[in-house]
């Protein structure tokens, strides 16, 4: 379990930092790795908590972050 949610926090991580690197967003590295991150703890906790999700955990963190990135960002901007 524990190596599990490292390996979630890395790979949030990485899709954060290259979502930003690629152009996909323009909120800054920093804040789309901390918004990355936290979508794939919300979404492995849900995934521990009622079994949902995909069967690999990579998936679900990288499925996980890029969901985030579309969702928070832009529902602060006007």
């Amino acid at each position: 379990m524990f190596p599990t949610l490292i390996g979630t926090v890395v790979i949030a991580g990485i899709v954060g930092y290259a979502s930003e690197r690629i152009g996909f967003t323009h909120n800054g590295i920093i804040p789309s790795i901390i918004i990355c991150v936290g979508g794939a703890f919300l979404f492995y906790f849900v995934t521990l908590m009622f079994n949902l999700g995909f069967r690999s955990a990579g998936m679900n963190a990288i499925l996980a972050s890029v969901g985030a990135l579309i969702i928070v960002p832009t529902h602060w901007r006007k």
